[in-house]
């Protein structure tokens, strides 16, 4: 007998990006959006935090 295990998890990795003085919030906002579709962000090798969500098996049953 066999399983296929699926396991869900969410990721969490970090970035750390330099914001210009004098910015408002939707100005900051807009700027990190910016920064993150064209590229330019990139994130931190190592996985910052992973929380669990979900697991399940699907139980496949040798042939006889």
């Amino acid at each position: 007998m066999k399983a296929i295990v699926t396991v869900v998890e969410k990721l969490t990795s970090e970035a750390h990006i330099d914001i210009p003085d004098g910015l408002s919030e939707p100005e900051i906002r807009q700027h990190i959006v910016e920064q993150y579709n064209s590229g330019e962000m990139h994130f931190d090798l190592n996985i910052f935090q992973a929380d669990f969500e979900s697991i399940s098996a699907q139980i496949i049953k040798d042939k006889p």
